[in-house]
Order: structure tokens, then sequence, then C-alpha cells
């Protein structure tokens, strides 16, 4: 069935609004670009793969509803894109992958720049999808039927332009007929785990048990867990991934149980301009979704809150990353 996240509609573009599920699931049409930073900053859109293909579009949408084509409109709108969540590479890679493509053509005219525009949002759009199969297909290889796979964060049809990534692989050993159960980690503190990943996995039929991120431990404890597969923001030269917070203490974990660690990303997720994940920018959330998550306070007024949104896992506790182009070894790959 797989839901769909991003969907073009006409001059501008119908999300999820992903903050509100699982109580509702409610669309949100994007009409201009600062709609779209600000679904992109709200977490209304999310995912690095769908983060990157809404930019695409809303440098699309800026053009449109400027009625005119100008570079330096262009490359401002840009700037702010990519100002919006400053650790998902998919995001810098998408708009700089638009604006090379508009400065290329240098259309004459606004209607050869829409068609532009349009044409390669389109473009990244669809190949974000098969990218999705591919890795889907790849993942596959590596999982047995029976397998007790645990994720973290949101890696399905929700954080991407297909069926997933990390989730992607989940969905295709189902589709090829292996019975698979999966540990969701709640992912704290705005719970993309337990809102978003069991919503994804109970509408696909797929066997799901939620669990609060301190439990994984015991789980490995039991010899519950055969595999861990998460997503990635951003791998950096020497394959260090920035992931969703949290993502770390699993591959410690994983590594201490001799459990096999797996990322799932596109390709276009690799960023070769930085070397290891101490380059890395690590955007820091509202304190407020610790200390008052979902309109509640949780935490003593005026407390001090440490809140990154990504953590860092370095090569060496990686087993394998699963791409659209294969399987690649980490640092663990005998595990």
């Amino acid at each position: 069935m797989y839901v769909k996240s991003i969907q073009r509609a006409g001059n501008s573009i119908r999300i999820i609004d992903q903050t509100v599920l699982p109580a509702k699931l409610s669309y949100l049409k994007l009409d201009n670009y600062k709609k779209v930073i600000s679904a992109i900053k709200k977490m209304q859109v999310r995912g690095a793969p769908a983060i990157g293909i809404a930019a695409a579009y809303g440098l699309a949408i800026a053009v449109f509803k400027s009625k005119k084509f100008d570079k330096k409109f262009v490359a401002s709108v840009a700037r702010e894109l990519k100002e919006s969540r400053p650790t998902a590479v998919n995001l810098f890679w998408a708009v700089d992958r638009v604006v090379s493509r508009i400065l290329k053509e240098s259309p004459d005219s606004l209607k050869s720049a829409l068609d532009i525009l349009w044409g390669e949002a389109e473009k990244i759009h669809d190949e974000d999808r098969q990218m999705c199969l591919e890795i889907g297909l790849n993942g596959a290889r590596l999982i047995k039927d029976g397998d007790t796979i645990l994720t973290h964060c949101n890696t399905g049809a929700l954080a991407t332009g297909g069926i997933g990534t990390a989730l992607g692989v989940i969905y295709t050993c189902r589709d090829q007929g292996k019975k698979v159960f999966v540990y969701a980690d709640e992912t704290r503190p705005v719970l993309q785990g337990a809102r978003l990943t069991a919503w994804e996995l109970m509408k696909e039929h797929i066997p799901v048990t939620l669990i609060s991120d301190s439990t994984a431990g015991f789980l490995f404890q039991q010899g519950k867990i055969q595999r861990v597969i998460v997503g990635a923001d951003r791998i950096t030269a020497n394959g260090d991934v920035a992931n969703k917070v949290g993502t770390y203490p699993l591959a410690v974990l994983a590594e201490k149980h001799r459990v096999p660690f797996y990322v799932a990303a596109p390709s276009s997720t690799f960023d070769s301009k930085i070397n290891s994940g101490n380059e890395i920018k690590i955007e820091e959330r509202s304190a407020l979704e610790v200390t008052n998550g979902f309109g509640m306070a949780t935490a003593p007024k005026g407390v001090k809150v440490y809140s990154p949104a990504f953590d860092i896992t370095p090569r060496e506790l990686v087993s394998y990353y699963i791409t659209d182009k294969g399987i690649s070894p980490g640092g663990r790959a005998s595990s």
C-alpha cells in the first residue's frame, strides 16, 4: 500500500503532516517556498531523502510564485532552503543539483525556467523511488527468514520518495515471502519510531513491537535481536554515519552482542567533501521538545537542555552499508 509522503500538485506540493501522526492522517498544501522551509524545520516533512525532494520542489515553487526567472533570486532561495536542516546532506545535494542544472541551461523565459526546475525536481523524486527499490533488494540479501530486526527513527515511505531505506529492506523481505519481526525504538524526544514507524509497519501488516529507547540493551542481552538496520542523514568519506540521535548507542550494543549493524541509505547520502563525523555540523533542536513534549511539561521550568538531533556512529561499528549501488563493508564486515 505504501503511503506517499510528497506529491506534486500543479505548481505546489502536497505533503503528509508527520507532526500529527498517528492520531490523524492530514495533508498540507505547500504553495510557496517559505512554507516548504517551515515544513522542513517543523519536521512536517522529514527524512533525508524526503527533505531533499521537498527542497528541490521548493525552488520551482519559488520561481513560479515570483513570476520571473532571476539567477540571484534562485541563489538566495537555495541558501535559505539549505539552512533549514544543516545536517541532512540530501538537502544540499538536491538543491545544488537543481541550481546547477538551471544555471547550466540558462533559460531565456519563465516558462522554460519552470520546465527545467519542475522537471529536475520530478527527476530527483523518481530517482529516489528507484533507489529505494534497489536498496530494498540489496538489503534483503542480508536478511534471513525469521529474523528479528531492531530499527530506530523512521526510514520508510514517510521519510523518502519511495518505499524507504531501512524499512524498505523490511518491506522487500515481506514481499519476497520472508517472515520478519521488528522492534521499533520509540526514538526520543519526538517519537518518530512510535508515531511513524509503528504506524507504517502496522498499515503494512508487518509484525512490530514498540519499545522505549532504553529497552534496547535488555533485548540484546536476551538474544532477541538478529539484525539492526538504520538509515542515515549523512555518511562521510571515511564511513562515519550521522543519523537520528540514539543510533550510536545501538551500534555499540550491537558490537558488544555480536549482532550485525547495517546502515541503509541512497548513494546521494554519501558526502565525499567531509572526511569524518567530527566535521559534521550537528543540528540542535528546541529545548521544548524535551521539556514540553507534545505540549505537556515533563521537566522543571528553566532546566538546561542539550538536544542534538543526530549523533555520529563511526565506521568501525558498521557491518555493512546498504545502498542503491550494492552492499559495501564497514569496519565490522566480518559480523
